[in-house]
């Protein structure tokens, strides 16, 4: 074959790819697009645009930060992780130093973030537990500030949420590594969770003292329908891996394509992150913000690693422990469904269910989530009964 005739059969494909990306894309945008078309008719391109940079700069959203670390994963991906720390003090309010003894390691507070998030994802959690507790937020791979998979780039491997458990493993040895533990996942950051209990279970058992798992699922994540007819969801499960994989792979062409289509991704991050109408726009914003900020290769790479994940039976390394589990009773994402599921396999778990919430439940509803976080911490004995938990981050300062 010429090399024109196989450039002429790859821009063939690659139209194709892209006609069948348009008609996935459309299904899931339907009611989005609606909104974003009667917007266009009352207010101009330029105006939205401006409108944007403004929630850009509005609140202090994702803009704490705190001590940087590295850790590296197994096959040696560098990953960005951050120490909030808390220094003793004695009740008269000096520093308390100890001379021929060693004081206990405090509790450390990990935060794992879901699919194309980072760990900005908790600020108003972070906002609020700062000074109170140790905490630790990281990136995943490929997310943040951590480094593309290494497996992914130089030998084509894909990413398994069992790899993610691992990496969650590098970082509490760098970050955290002894002292009580309280692990903390929303979405993907809880199914990461689960595979660390599965893969490392002596490390629950040793150290763990609490686990909050937000908006995610233990498995059947084939099953869920995303709000979507269910002949339309049939077509977009049959059409979108091979959709991503094609996008990923003209990552830069694709990435243009998104920006050109500001509005109408707006619109879909909005549908699928939240469920209440009168969401902040700055926060809305924020979210919009770190979504488009994950490479549609990473999001193309990540992908198929949903369908296979099941860690029904690694629940049960949580047993006897203060466990949280929460979603939003509007999730088109993880169902509230699949938080019950979850629930019913740890009959001791809290299980609370917020209206009016989404998948991104943690910055729609931020007071409830950290109520209930700040309960389980108490219940861990991570913070004293006493402790007071700081403002939910909507006036917070950075670090």
């Amino acid at each position: 074959m010429s090399e024109s005739s196989a450039s002429a059969v790859a821009a063939g494909g690659w139209r194709r790819a892209t006609g069948v990306a348009g008609l996935a894309i459309g299904v899931l945008a339907t009611g989005a697009a609606a909104g974003v078309a009667l917007e266009r008719m009352t207010v101009g391109r330029g105006m939205r645009r401006k409108a944007r940079l403004v929630l850009d700069s509005a609140g202090p959203y994702g803009a704490l930060r705190g001590t940087p670390g590295r850790a590296y994963a197994d096959d040696g991906t560098e990953l960005y992780y951050e120490v909030d720390e808390v220094e003793a003090e004695g009740q008269d309010g000096r520093k308390r130093r100890l001379f021929g003894r060693r004081a206990p390691a405090p509790v450390t507070v990990v935060f794992s973030h879901g699919y194309c998030l980072n760990q900005d994802s908790w600020h108003f959690q972070r906002a609020a537990l700062r000074g109170v507790v140790r905490t630790v937020h990281w990136d995943q791979r490929s997310h943040g500030r951590s480094a593309r998979g290494a497996a992914q780039v130089e030998r084509g491997e894909p990413v398994t949420i069992e790899q993610l458990g691992r990496d969650l493993k590098a970082v509490i040895d760098a970050a955290a590594p002894e002292g009580p533990l309280v692990l903390v996942g929303h979405s993907m950051g809880g199914m990461t969770v689960m595979a660390l209990a599965d893969r490392f279970p002596e490390l629950i058992r040793e150290r763990c003292v609490g686990v909050a798992l937000v908006g995610t699922s233990s498995g059947r994540l084939g099953e869920v329908n995303f709000g979507l007819p269910v002949a339309g969801v049939n077509a977009v499960r049959r059409v979108l891996p091979g959709v991503l994989k094609a996008l990923g792979q003209r990552a830069e062409l694709v990435e243009k394509g998104r920006r050109a289509t500001a509005d109408l991704f707006a619109g879909v991050v909005k549908r699928y992150s939240f469920a209440s109408r009168d969401v902040d726009p700055a926060v809305a914003r924020f979210a919009e913000r770190m979504i488009e900020s994950t490479p549609i290769d990473v999001v193309a790479e990540y992908y198929p690693a949903f369908d296979g994940h099941d860690k029904a039976e690694a629940l049960a390394h949580f047993a006897g422990l203060p466990v949280l589990v929460l979603a939003g009773v509007g999730d088109l994402v993880t169902p509230s469904e699949h938080s019950e599921a979850i629930a019913d396999l740890l009959p001791g778990a809290e299980l609370v269910l917020v209206p009016d919430a989404g998948h991104l439940v943690m910055l729609e509803h931020p007071e409830q989530v950290t109520d209930r976080l700040a309960d389980l911490l108490v219940r861990a004995g991570a913070v004293p009964a006493g402790a007071t938990v700081g403002g939910y981050g909507s006036s917070a300062h950075p670090g």
